[in-house]
């Protein structure tokens, strides 16, 4: 068995060694405060210690010295506290500010142990309650660690293998209003975040990601938005447009459904109520409905009915993305349109010419096979942060809880 060559260590050796502390810092000895469960260690200059700037290396004066706290690590069950006075002193343009200590980050008040901690404690709780709770401490401390971590891993993310992004839109404040996400379809994360939903808003996402990176990106997924389309192709020109399937089969859906509603209100004019209830059979994959409701959506589709026409060709469309290449998948379009707009359904005629008019970026589908479901399971993620917090008034709150949960970034203080 082996012996540790520092079983002898005070315990301000140990304190120093924890928290990295170089000269001019030294730790005083700890006090225990058994009743209150607190450990307080003081944390004192040397004397005489002479403060220099760590860009010039020009020396400092001292304009005054402050008393602070940083909540650290626990140790042995007792709340831990470091205690320190701290040197604030003048800089070359005759500003005061206080030194920043080398066991905690600027205006924080906990230590870069506890910090990291907390920041693995927050990512796998499974709320933010449990989480603040389990540290001890408030929402907002744990908003303020989540900020923090946030702009430490913007600063550090490499961006340089960033082929293809995908924007999408959330609802936020209840619906009301709505937020823009820029996301990695293939590293699945969440690349940044920005209010409303309109060109310049996308504009915004679009410049967040280096000038020399946005260079490289080949595709740009998204839905049918003109606002998006024309924030791509003036931020990113270079970028070809692919449109989402899941947003054409959305499409779709709604043309269907507006043929049922339309269909169902003339059925029940004439004392016929055949269609009652049926909404969701004609939306849902067949494949996705139990066998009662298949064998109901069978007898329907057996009816003659307008909807079944309609839904038939949904249904038909979903082989256009099974095709091998953009040529195949052109030569089906064709012939799907033509059925679409001698159909006689309205709704399906608008949208069989919607989709035309955005052919070429659905042909794109076939070079890149590039979808916005990772913007899909990320917006799932996203609704499930804000059901956590029950709702968010702040723009910046929302979003720094985005990407501190959804932006695979490293958030490390050590």
């Amino acid at each position: 068995m082996g012996v540790w060559k520092n079983a002898g260590m005070r315990d301000t050796e140990l304190y120093e060694r924890l928290l990295g502390l170089k000269e001019p810092w030294k730790v005083k000895p700890a006090k225990m405060a058994v009743e209150g469960w607190c450990a307080e260690v003081d944390v004192g200059s040397a004397e005489r210690t002479i403060w220099a700037s760590p860009e010039s290396k020009q020396r400092l004066h001292i304009h005054g010295w402050e008393r602070r706290n940083w909540r650290h690590l626990d140790t042995c069950g007792f709340t831990t506290v470091i205690t320190a006075e701290v040197p604030r002193v003048k800089d070359e343009k005759g500003q005061t500010e206080t030194v920043v200590v080398p066991w905690a980050e600027k205006f924080s008040r906990f230590t870069r142990c506890f910090e990291a901690f907390g920041v693995e404690v927050l990512r796998a709780a499974r709320s933010l309650s449990d989480a603040c709770e389990l540290l001890s401490i408030s929402w907002d401390q744990a908003h303020r660690i989540m900020e923090r971590a946030v702009a430490r891993g913007l600063e550090r993310r490499c961006l340089e293998e960033l082929h293809a992004v995908g924007i999408d839109e959330k609802s936020f404040l209840s619906g009301q209003s709505y937020v823009s996400v820029l996301s990695d379809p293939k590293g699945s994360r969440v690349l940044e975040v920005t209010e409303g939903r309109e060109r310049a808003s996308a504009e915004r996402l679009f410049e967040s990601v280096a000038l020399e990176q946005r260079e490289n990106v080949e595709a740009v997924v998204m839905d049918m938005s003109a606002a998006f389309q024309a924030a791509s192709e003036a931020k990113m020109p270079q970028a070809e447009i692919v449109h989402d399937r899941f947003h054409v089969a959305k499409h779709l859906n709604e043309a269907v459904d507006k043929v049922r509603r339309t269909e169902h209100r003339e059925l029940q004019g004439e004392g016929e109520e055949t269609l009652k209830g049926s909404k969701f059979l004609f939306l849902f994959a067949p494949e996705n409905l139990d066998s009662e409701r298949r064998a109901r959506l069978r007898d329907l589709l057996n009816s003659d009915l307008k909807v079944g026409r309609a839904w038939t060709l949904k249904e038909q469309f979903r082989h256009f993305w099974e095709r091998a290449n953009a040529r195949t998948a052109l030569s089906f379009f064709k012939e799907w349109y033509a059925r679409a707009v001698r159909s006689r359904l309205k709704p399906m005629i608008a949208a069989a010419k919607m989709l035309k008019r955005h052919l070429l970026n659905l042909l794109n589908y076939h070079h890149y096979r590039l979808t916005n479901a990772t913007a899909e399971g990320l917006n799932s993620r996203i609704q499930a942060i804000k059901a956590d917090a029950r709702g968010f008034r702040s723009f910046h709150n929302f979003r720094t809880r985005i990407l501190f949960f959804l932006g695979k970034l490293d958030l490390s203080p050590v």
